[in-house]
């Protein structure tokens, strides 16, 4: 059974870090781009980040440029997201996904596989 199982999720104050990691089991995705998406309560889900299968190549939305940095270890099968200067606006369930295709990833529709998610929550 292929799955993505994500970790790392946690309560932290305004201004703190956390790194979440999403592993994959089942079969390697070192081929695969991948991406964090998450959603806020009430919210539709949002695209976060992506990287494509060597990691020479990231994306990222507006809203976490320069403070989330998304990388990955094939050796490990592992994506991280690292959240430095966290708001409360970044609370949300962290989704971790992966597809063939970069662009899609990045669209955030249709893609290949999605994990369970964790929760992120940041206090004021």
């Amino acid at each position: 059974q292929v799955q993505l199982v994500e970790s790392g999720g946690g309560l932290v104050q305004a201004g703190g870090s956390l790194r979440l990691s999403c592993a994959a089991s089942g079969r390697t995705f070192s081929s695969y781009a991948k991406g964090w998406f998450r959603q806020a309560p009430g919210k539709e889900r949002e695209f976060v980040a992506a990287i494509n299968w060597s990691g020479a190549r990231t994306y990222y939305t507006d809203s976490v440029n320069g403070r989330f940095t998304i990388s990955r270890v094939n050796a490990k099968n592992t994506v991280y997201l690292q959240m430095n200067s966290l708001k409360p606006e970044d609370t949300a369930v962290y989704y971790c996904a992966a597809d063939q295709v970069f662009s899609t990833v990045v669209a955030g529709k249709y893609l290949e596989v999605w994990g369970q998610g964790t929760l992120v929550t940041v206090s004021s």
